[in-house]
């Protein structure tokens, strides 16, 4: 295989363990739990080690599909002839390509009756391709419309559950958090219409590249900013995870936070053999380009590049081996 794209498909590999790790760390109920009292209203003022206890089952990582048709389980009859509806969670080869969401759950509110459905979305950076607030509309419509037929049957809107969608997204410029939802502008007359419209919410948390500073109005910010950090080793996030926010170092979390730095390492370190690849292949394509000789050009490798004459040597006949293959 071609060097460089071996490479390539190398750090691709890399940087998809990556992203489900990070899934899977934001995935953890006390981490989640965190961000439930920060962010959502109805659980501010809890602690999180409380909040858990609201979280129901397991939250489902990269498992439920966002486009329409399949958020939904399809309704089927169990043995007894009732209907069985739930979050679709097929395996995901059944629906490979699909996007999916990052993370979903039901969470209980404290009166212990009603249900909210929660959903994390993790962004390295802010997307230049779109804007991630129209993403954001997106998902939290399909949370909506995808309640239908699991969630309340027919025409029974009141049965509708509020969602939230809420937003991690990491290298930003500073802490920031916003709360995006529907509001009543009255145009004319005074007619009070009937409905709930804090059903559908988005909240956006901006993390900024350099970790917070220690300090309340910043506490969720350098939380995730510590998780998620690739810049931090393991041992400084789980000694912030456990004397700044209390959370005990269960096996899966400490493993998960092991795991994301090495693979964090791995991809930086690709990342520079990438770079000083990309400059060998240069100076190769210029000696080329200039007609300098093999002596000339693992000379100027060997200058430019720092490196033996051996190694040079050897990139020069690989060089030459790819550019023959090509023609």
């Amino acid at each position: 295989m071609n060097i460089e794209l071996k490479n390539a498909v190398l750090s691709i590999d890399v940087k998809a363990q990556y992203d489900e790790c990070v899934k899977k760390l934001l995935g953890h109920k006390i981490i989640l739990a965190h961000i439930l009292t920060k962010a959502i209203e109805e659980f501010r003022g809890m602690r999180p080690e409380e909040v858990v206890h609201f979280i129901e089952g397991e939250p489902f990582i990269s498992k439920v599909p966002v486009e329409p048709g399949l958020t939904n389980k399809m309704v089927e009859g169990d043995k007894s002839g009732n209907e069985i509806v739930g979050i679709n969670t097929e395996n995901s080869e059944i629906h490979a390509g699909y996007v999916r969401f990052d993370i979903i759950f039901y969470v209980r509110t404290k009166d212990e009756i009603s249900q909210i459905i929660i959903n994390i979305e993790a962004q390295k950076t802010d997307p230049t391709d779109y804007n991630i607030l129209n993403r954001a509309i997106f998902y939290i419509s399909r949370m909506i419309s995808s309640q239908k037929n699991r969630d309340f049957k027919g025409s029974n809107y009141n049965n509708i559950k509020k969602v939230y969608s809420i937003w991690v997204c990491m290298n930003m410029e500073e802490d920031s958090m916003n709360h995006i939802h529907l509001t009543n502008d009255t145009i004319m007359g005074n007619h009070k219409w009937k409905g709930e419209i804090e059903l559908l919410n988005i909240i956006m948390i901006g993390v900024a590249e350099n970790l917070s500073r220690k300090d309340e109005s910043h506490e969720l910010h350098r939380l995730l900013g510590a998780l998620l950090s690739e810049k931090l080793k393991a041992a400084e996030k789980l000694d912030i995870l456990e004397n700044e926010y209390h959370i005990a170092m269960e096996e899966s979390i400490e493993e998960d936070v092991k795991t994301m730095c090495n693979l964090s390492e791995g991809i930086e370190e690709r990342a520079m053999e990438r770079g000083r690849k990309d400059g060998i292949n240069t100076v190769l394509r210029l000696a080329e380009k200039c007609h300098l000789s093999k002596e000339e050009t693992i000379q100027q490798l060997c200058e430019g590049m720092k490196m033996e004459v051996a190694e040079a040597e050897k990139y020069y006949e690989e060089y030459r081996k790819d550019v023959q293959t090509s023609l």
